[in-house]
Parts: C-alpha cells; structure tokens; sequence
C-alpha cells in the first residue's frame, strides 16, 4: 500500500528578502510501509523447520578433521530422527566446502544415509556461511535436546 502526501511548498523571494507563497506546488510521494505481527514461532499446525549442523553436531573427530573421518553420533541422530518422526522439516545446514570451495555435496549425502539420519533437504558448502559464532534468540546446542 502506497500513500501519496501532497505538499505545498512553494516561494518566491523578493528582493526586500521577504518570502511569498506561491500557487505552485510540490509533489512529495511517501511510502508508507505496512507491518505486520510476526509470530517468533511456526503457528501451532504447520510444519516447523529445524536447521541442523552436522559437524560436531551429529559425527565428531577422533583425531584430524577430515569429512572422511568423521564418526557419527548416533545418540544425537536419534534426537534429530525424533524431531523429523514429530513432524519437523529438517533441513542439514553444513558449511563443508565454504572455504576450500571443494564440493562435498555427494559424501555428505553418503554419510546422512548411511548414518540412518532422516531428513528433507541438505544445503551445503556455500548455502552456510563459514562462521565461529551463532548468536540466535532460537540457537540451541545439541545437548538441550
């Protein structure tokens, strides 16, 4: 929605530096952006949405860390599998690859399932940004689960 405001503003100066209105006018259009109440949460009824990391979240590294080393958590799998049997879109969110630009799209996909995880959706490498600290007023760690 668009509001338009019309002002008139126009003036003349004479030289005894007095100010004159005039009959031109200025048309001034405003935007006027609507909000609305957003909720902090999915409304009760539809399909909440989960992004979970996958390193040091569902497989950890017993020595280097190196994709192909990880070892899975199973513990953890089964609290993010629960949350999917509850109704959750979950949605894998790896920064694999975001700094190397090496595609990892195929062996993390290899590892989800042979790791028995379910999910929706994987978004890798340049779809998560490399970061060292999410601060979120919905971040939780995987032990709050």
């Amino acid at each position: 929605m668009v509001d338009t405001l019309v002002l008139g503003a126009s003036a003349e100066r004479r030289e005894s530096s007095s100010l004159s209105l005039g009959t031109n006018f200025l048309n001034l259009t405003i935007n006027v952006m609507e909000f609305h109440v957003s909720d902090r949460f999915t409304v009760e009824g539809k399909q909440k949405v989960a992004l979970v990391d996958i390193d040091e979240t569902i497989c950890f590294y017993p020595e280097q860390r190196r994709y192909d080393l990880s070892v899975p958590n199973n513990e953890n799998i089964a609290k993010i599998n629960k949350l999917y049997d509850e109704g959750w879109k979950i949605v894998y969110w790896t920064a694999r690859g975001s700094i190397s630009g090496k595609d990892y799209r195929e062996h993390t996909l290899s590892q989800l399932n042979e790791w028995g995880c379910k999910y929706h959706e994987l978004k890798c490498g340049d779809e998560k940004p490399h970061f060292d600290l999410v601060i979120d007023d919905k971040a939780k760690r995987i032990e709050e689960l």
